[in-house]
């Protein structure tokens, strides 16, 4: 029987990689960049390199090595391990990496003087992000530190040999569970520094139990400035980050900022004299915009870079003579690199970054930059993931196309920016069709609409597997960015501020409408889906209308009463998404959860989610899937065994949710 089943999978990739149209395997042949780290003087960028193996079902990554104009590309690492995060040395004579080639993920050095690999680090946990010293002598990187705390719960020894059940599990913290991490564990994150001579990691800080440090950054060889949350109610007030700086020598820490609102992301200038970072004032709205502040490297003489510009601001860089700030924002679906003097004029540098988001259209991508102003980062479109391009300048240049071997015999489906009014308010709405390949304007097309999740984030003309996927079966794919997605300002984004979901539902209804008077969709094979916050407002469709056929609702908030009380964040949801606790307010609650309408439902429902989902717990869907039940609705649970809220991280997972949709579509096509 093993013999057989193995012949048959043979066969099926096989099948796939012959098809003319994009295929489930094919996602296993789907490589992207990301990770880029241009050398200081501009000339080399390292970049990490991503990719599936089907054999095993995981994605791997290696490190390679190419020339700032695109010739000389090459590995500098390979297998099936994941090396990951290069940072090159001051010098540009070494680099950096953290890899899991010899088991759990350590520091490793690489010397481009002799081609040598080193490992560095062997640590019980994993290691957050690297930093060379200012003379290239040190490393500086985090990692988790175990608390031993007493138990309260004692348990009498037991009998030699006896087997017992493992000891009660104390939980204490409010919040104390994260989705993909699983429950917290007692101890905090710790800064260490490292002699890249060799020699033993030392433990620098001593931040207190229980607490979460961020990025850390040298001052100069004796001082670092760390992001944190070390405030006494920090479970309560998630947002309210400040910036510290440690002395090495005494490990003491001392705040250098000190508001109602988030400070995070510190760089420190070239010269060593200024820090800039980002943060906002905390106005307690469910989504809030970055801004970017500079104050000189004691902390003193703050002051907000006045900006222009309505947008989201992130991953900042200093120029190379200090003078600009470069950072990344999404800008109507695009993400866009931009850049800054200290004084406000601000200007575009390049578009088209993106392409890390290779199971739906999200915006995102990266960038960095050298000490001459040259560039790299991560070009992705609605064709492509993410490739490594170049530039300097405002200029661009592609210099891999690492699916081309795949892409040049796959037609994909032809992907349309278009904008239409929504019904409710005559506002402007962005989105996109993609058609089947081979579409043919004669004939009439079933449509799914696919609706994103956050809601407080963004599709645009970004590669998309499971869309391609959708349009390879002969579906024409609506997505859009209804009111309350980012990339169109401050206020477009809070229109849903305790009022979501609402009159986002019209936005995407429009949208519908809109495609439906083009002509070639067929009204009676209407299908919608969408997945955590496109979840919620796909359920809550189904609850106002039946003129879908068939809906697919993956990992959805249902009642939000359960929600804030049992997902992960619990000292979150409530603060910004409602501003008031459930028992105080249970109508605002039951008014916006799907679960109030479950009684109008008659469209047959997929419930789709992840076993080890912590952000929208199994427990959300199966109140969905009893509710349907219970009213005699077609209806079906389906658990993502192993998954988490990112369903797509393995990717058969992604598959396996497609595979699920379309199935379900099929099934009452007409």
């Amino acid at each position: 029987m093993k013999k057989i089943l193995l012949l048959f999978f043979v066969v099926i990739n096989v099948n796939s990689q012959y098809s003319k149209v994009f295929q489930p395997l094919d996602v296993f042949d789907l490589e992207y960049v990301s990770n880029t780290e241009i050398s200081p003087n501009g000339d080399k960028v390292l970049y990490q390199r991503n990719f599936n193996d089907i054999m095993t079902d995981q994605s791997f990554s290696n490190i390679w090595l190419i020339n700032f104009d695109g010739s000389g590309n090459q590995p500098i690492t390979t297998g099936n391990f994941k090396d990951n995060s290069p940072k090159w040395s001051n010098k540009g004579d070494k680099f950096i990496f953290k890899s899991n080639r010899n088991g759990k993920q350590q520091i490793f050095l690489f010397d481009l003087s002799n081609n040598s690999i080193q490992k560095l680090t062997n640590f019980q946990y994993s290691i957050g992000s690297l930093r060379w010293s200012p003379d290239d002598n040190y490393i500086l990187f985090s990692s988790f530190v175990d608390d031993k705390r007493k138990k309260l719960i004692k348990m009498p020894e037991k009998p030699k040999g006896a087997k017992w059940n493992d000891p009660p599990i104390e939980i204490s913290d409010l919040n104390y569970k994260y989705d993909s991490s699983g429950f917290r564990k007692p101890g905090e994150t710790q800064f260490f520094t490292l002699p890249v001579s060799g020699g033993t990691p030392r433990q620098i800080s001593n931040i207190p139990s229980e607490k979460r440090a961020g990025q850390g950054e040298w001052i100069d060889s004796n001082k670092i400035v760390f992001s944190a949350n070390l405030n006494e109610d920090s479970d309560y007030n998630p947002n309210n980050t400040e910036l510290y700086i440690l002395d090495i020598d005494s490990g003491k820490h001392t705040p250098i900022t000190d508001r109602d609102g988030p400070d995070f992301g510190p760089k420190v200038s070239n010269d060593r004299s200024l820090i800039a970072y980002l943060g906002y004032d905390d106005e307690y709205l469910s989504y809030q915009q970055n801004s970017i502040y500079v104050m000189n490297s004691d902390g003193s003489d703050k002051y907000k870079i006045k900006l222009d510009l309505d947008r989201d601001i992130y991953n900042i860089h200093w120029s190379g003579n200090d003078k600009k700030i470069y950072f990344q924002y999404d800008d109507k679906g695009i993400t866009k690199i931009g850049s800054t003097t200290l004084d406000g004029i601000h200007e575009t540098i390049v578009d088209e970054v993106g392409g890390l988001s290779f199971s739906r259209p999200y915006s995102g991508g990266f960038f960095t930059l050298s000490k001459n102003n040259r560039y790299s980062f991560t070009y992705g479109t609605a064709y492509n993931p993410a490739d490594l391009a170049t530039g300097f300048r405002g200029s661009k240049k592609i210099i891999t196309d690492l699916n081309k071997d795949l892409f040049d015999y796959k037609k994909l489906g032809k992907v349309e920016e278009i904008w239409y009014q929504s019904s409710y308010d005559g506002r402007m709405i962005q989105g996109w069709i993609v058609k089947p390949p081979n579409f043919d304007n004669s004939k009439k097309y079933p449509l799914i609409l696919e609706i994103h999740g956050g809601p407080h984030t963004n599709y645009g003309f970004h590669f998309s597997s499971e869309v391609q996927l959708f349009a390879s079966k002969g579906y024409v794919v609506l997505y859009t960015n209804p009111r309350g997605s980012t990339s169109y300002g401050k206020e477009f984004a809070n229109l849903i501020h305790h009022n979501y979901p609402s009159q986002d539902y019209d936005d995407l209804i429009s949208g519908v409408d809109y495609i439906i008077d083009k002509g070639y969709i067929d009204q009676e094979n209407l299908f919608v889906t969408g997945g955590s916050g496109g979840g919620v407002l796909t359920a809550w469709i189904i609850g106002k209308t039946d003129r879908f056929k068939a809906a697919v609702v993956a990992k959805p908030v249902i009642n939000w009463y359960s929600f804030v009380l049992y997902a992960d964040n619990i000292g979150y949801w409530y603060k910004y998404w409602f501003g008031d606790l459930p028992w105080n307010d249970p109508e605002s609650y039951l008014k916006r959860s799907p679960i109030s309408y479950v009684g109008n439902i008659k469209t047959p429902t997929m419930v789709l989610t992840g076993e080890k989902d912590y952000r929208t717990p199994m427990a959300e869907s199966e109140q969905l899937y009893a509710g349907l039940k219970l009213n005699k609705v077609e209806s079906m649970l389906v658990r993502i065994p192993n998954a988490n809220h990112g369903i797509a991280a393995k990717p058969s997972n992604l598959i396996a949710k497609v595979n699920s949709i379309l199935s379900w579509f099929e099934k009452y096509k007409k």
